[in-house]
């Protein structure tokens, strides 16, 4: 945990001793009172904290905020498939540390429709995998995320005016390194789920201007894909 996030409303009462950020502080940390750690405001400022009091059961803390807002989050949103939990946590961290601006998990040809209803999305544990990918990114920015659309209902919104492109292992024509538009401003880069597309999630793409592109000939976990590519992508553009 590079960066120590917090909501706004946290900032104002002390941290109880069992919140994993308390751990960090004492433990991986090691401060002790009157020491200083990185703090963030969840999709706000950065600074200092002040570790003030170690108490039984909680941490005093204190907060000086640098001003200015973070710079912009980076333009490219994804698209993905609905897959397993444990495979969207790892996304939900990884995309967001590499700073993506909006993570669709979506219903497809050949997605389990039951994942939507996992703890995961209704409980808002999402949230906290988002928090843990921008705090290693020394970043306080998470990505809008949503996860109750289908392919189709995402491929509605307006994306006329952005690059597309999707991955597949059997369509594809170019490898997405090879296509230029990558390195255009924004970005939406579609993954299907575990199963891949089906032929009429194929046909929806293409005919939203979609841009089938493989990752190379050896298929890829959902999570390693989503890596890759953007790994792709931000090399194009001059970002790693």
């Amino acid at each position: 945990m590079n960066l120590i996030l917090f909501d706004h409303t946290e900032t104002t009462q002390p941290l109880p001793r069992a919140d994993h950020r308390a751990r960090h502080l004492l433990e991986v940390l090691r401060r002790e009172p009157g020491d200083e750690f990185d703090a963030g405001l969840v999709n706000g400022l950065r600074g200092r904290g002040s570790l003030v009091g170690v108490g039984a059961d909680a941490l005093t803390l204190r907060f000086d905020w640098t001003p200015g807002a973070p710079p912009p989050r980076d333009p490219i949103t994804l698209i993905v498939g609905l897959p397993r939990p444990q495979t969207a946590r790892d996304i939900l961290r990884d995309a967001t540390t590499l700073g993506v601006a909006a993570i669709h998990f979506v219903a497809t040809g050949k997605s389990e429709r039951n994942y939507a209803g996992s703890t995961l999305w209704s409980s808002g544990e999402w949230r906290r995998h988002a928090i843990a990918g921008a705090a290693q990114a020394f970043d306080t920015r998470i990505p809008e995320v949503t996860w109750h659309q289908t392919l189709a209902g995402v491929l509605e919104e307006g994306i006329e005016n952005r690059a597309r492109f999707a991955l597949d292992n059997y369509e594809a024509g170019a490898a997405l390194g090879q296509c230029h538009l990558i390195r255009d401003t924004s970005l939406w880069l579609a993954l299907g789920p575990e199963r891949g597309w089906s032929a009429e999630d194929r046909d929806l793409l293409r005919a939203r201007g979609f841009t089938l592109a493989h990752l190379g000939p050896r298929p890829l976990r959902s999570e390693t894909a989503v890596i890759a590519a953007l790994t792709v992508v931000k090399t194009a553009r001059g970002l790693m």
